[in-house]
């Protein structure tokens, strides 16, 4: 099912978390967030849409790393029934795509929940404040593999580093439901 996300909730509390990578390294938001703050990107394996932007995302991470910015992705889907996202799924994925950061599995989606978290791809930009202050789409390339686009995320992202604060208009990602357990 195609979801978007809802619109930013400007200052909310990121909560503190700890998740392990495939490898079963703990990785927790306290340990990563730096002054300039962090970008969580809630995806998966499967979805269509994180596939269409995969290289760009990886690509724009490791502008942001540079930048003083570190990255945290969040797996939260039921891999039990949706065998593609598997761990070892995960680190397939993460490897070729050359992601750069922690990609997390968030087994009991407690995060995600706690995050309000609803689709693949889910961006939440957070400031060194641990406060939100981005929910939003990568860029304006959608599904399209275009080299010509507005890189939306990383903008943001770059104000938030220097400003604290993300710019006003946020336009919505879109993607897959996040598959819920029963």
């Amino acid at each position: 099912m195609l979801l978007e996300t809802p619109k930013v909730n400007t200052g909310w509390k990121a909560p503190e978390f700890s998740l392990n990578t495939p490898e079963g390294i703990a990785v927790s938001l306290k340990e990563t967030i730096t002054d300039k703050g962090l970008l969580i990107a809630f995806i998966c394996n499967h979805c269509p849409y994180v596939q269409a932007i995969a290289e760009r995302l990886s690509k724009d991470t490791k502008t942001l790393n540079a930048l003083g910015v570190p990255t945290l992705a969040i797996m939260a889907n039921d891999y039990q029934n949706y065998p593609d996202d598997a761990p070892d799924k995960m680190l397939e994925f993460a490897q070729h795509y050359g992601f750069e950061f922690p990609y997390l599995i968030d087994e009991d989606q407690s995060i995600a929940k706690a995050f309000g978290a609803v689709c693949t791809p889910d961006f939440f930009g957070i400031n060194g404040n641990g406060e939100l202050q981005y929910r939003g789409r990568l860029d304006d390339a959608k599904m399209e593999r275009s080299k010509e686009r507005v890189p939306e995320l990383l903008n943001a992202m770059k104000q938030i580093a220097e400003t604290g604060i993300a710019p006003v208009d946020q336009y919505p990602s879109i993607g897959c439901s996040i598959k819920w357990k029963d």
